[in-house]
């Protein structure tokens, strides 16, 4: 059978997941351009130029559509003609087109970091999330630019690659290969295809999973945070991941709590010599469609695991809430007379007035 002329974004390739049949001479071509930098610090500048074209590309296509229809009033400059279909709007300065025409010039990390800022300041769900550093003096500007011109190459966010989730595959084999690259922290920003289909979505690369869905949670790594929050966006998938990164709710797991999560997560596929799985209050809860159907969809743990049981301490209600009452007023009463110490301090030097 004859190959079609864009067979570059179409075939099948096991490795990470991804399958499509460009992205090892793809991923091969961005490495070879990574010269000395850091894998850690490379998939910030690699997947922030996909980001941006993935974008401007949905861009200019709503774009070309709307300039077609001026007679009939539409506006190509209006930004809500854009995000009333789930599109980002792109400020001139931020567009492709313009960052290709800079590729060759010295200032072209600049001409990134502006771009970027830019986009993240019209699109209030960006921000804080794109990569700013394009212009650091370790980035060669050379290399960079070869890159943009590699990036460019690929249809990305128009529909007929959209429907095709090319970007999706493209970010997914990338992230793989920096984990891979950076080792056992790698793990932490790349959720495996094995692990989305057991839960639906993941942070990090957030996950694979499609549809009429909302993610909330939280993430104490920032460069997680990050990948989490353009992975999401780009799939328009409504999320809430906090601000900022977090680790509200975190604690470091002991040996201990890794070995009873690994041993349960066996127990539950049925391995060999893993015991019997069975579902424990507060920790665990094999939940089944018609479960998550009765949530509305919903994921969030707490509806299924449900919590532990507190073993009673004996202590009547009253008489627990009367000593832990009297404790709060000792410790409010202790941090008014701090207060004061401070400000007569302060009066001391001159700057309690």
């Amino acid at each position: 059978m004859a190959k079609k002329k864009n067979n570059k974004n179409t075939g099948n390739n096991k490795n990470g997941g991804a399958n499509i049949g460009f992205e090892t001479e793809l991923w091969r071509a961005a490495d070879a351009l990574r010269s000395n930098m850091d894998a850690a610090e490379y998939k910030h500048v690699v997947l922030g130029l996909i980001f941006l074209k993935y974008i401007s590309d949905a861009f200019e296509e709503q774009r070309a559509g709307l300039e077609a229809e001026i007679a009939e009033g539409a506006d190509p400059e209006d930004p809500n003609e854009y995000r009333a279909v789930n599109i980002f709007w792109v400020p001139r300065e931020a567009r492709w087109s313009n960052v290709q025409d800079s590729a060759k010039q010295a200032m072209i990390g600049k001409v990134l970091d502006d771009a970027m800022i830019a986009i993240e300041r019209d699109n209030p769900s960006l921000k804080g999330v794109l990569p700013k550093e394009y212009a650091h003096p370790r980035i060669d500007k050379q290399r960079l630019g070869q890159l943009i011109d590699l990036i460019g190459d690929i249809g990305l966010g128009d529909e007929a690659n959209r429907t095709k989730d090319i970007l999706g595959r493209v970010y997914e084999y990338f992230l793989s290969q920096f984990a891979s690259a950076e080792g056992k922290k790698g793990g932490q920003f790349y959720t495996p295809r094995c692990v989305v289909r057991a839960h639906a979505s993941g942070n990090g690369n957030g996950g694979r999973a499609k549809g009429d869905i909302s993610v909330f949670g939280q993430e104490s790594n920032h460069t997680t945070w990050r990948l989490a929050k353009m992975n999401l966006a780009i799939r328009q998938i409504d999320n809430n991941l906090g601000k900022e990164h977090a680790d509200g709710f975190h604690r470091e797991l002991t040996d201990d709590d890794i070995l009873k999560i690994t041993d349960t997560y066996h127990a539950w596929r049925g391995d060999k010599y893993a015991g019997k799985y069975e579902d424990i209050p507060g920790f665990c809860k094999c939940a089944t469609l018609d479960d998550i159907r009765s949530h509305g969809h919903i994921l969030t743990p707490g509806r299924y695991v449900g919590a532990a049981d507190v073993e009673d301490d004996g202590e009547p209600f009253d008489d627990k809430m009367t000593r832990l009452t009297a404790a709060l007023r000792e410790k409010t009463g202790k941090s008014g007379k701090l207060d004061e110490m401070i400000w007569a301090n302060l009066e001391d030097v001159g700057y309690g007035g």
